[in-house]
């Protein structure tokens, strides 16, 4: 008699008494996970569990992790770009004082940074 795993098609490997089932995880595609997602991942695991397990056992887990990590960097170029534009932080100041621009920079890439993570990765 066949199990239902075998009735779907799936096949076993025997190692040592035990049955295994030889299982391939449908999500393997090559996908590019940075720092976004990587704190996505973290944040799933950490917080959002049952999120997290839903995404491993659907196989999506990584093109999700992708498409956050994507989106983080998209939504940080716009933000930081606009937030320059709006403070007058230019390549002008940056010829006239490095030091002034510099700290600038920061300052917008951390708040820039503060509201990405707020609204893709811990949402």
């Amino acid at each position: 008699m066949k199990s239902i795993f075998e009735e779907m098609g799936g096949t076993y490997r025997q190692v040592s008494d035990y049955l295994i089932p030889n299982l391939v995880p449908s999500d393997a595609g090559n996908y590019r996970i940075g720092k976004y997602g990587r704190m996505r991942r973290s944040y799933l695991k950490e917080h959002r569990k049952i999120l997290y397990n839903n995404y491993v056992l659907e196989g999506t887990l990584f093109k999700h992790l992708s498409e956050i990590d994507q989106a983080c960097n998209e939504r940080m170029e716009n933000i930081v770009s606009a937030m320059a534009k709006q403070e007058g932080v230019t390549e002008a100041l940056k010829a006239a004082n490095q030091i002034e621009w510099v700290c600038h920079m920061n300052s917008i890439r951390n708040r820039a940074e503060e509201i990405i993570l707020t609204e893709l990765v811990y949402a």
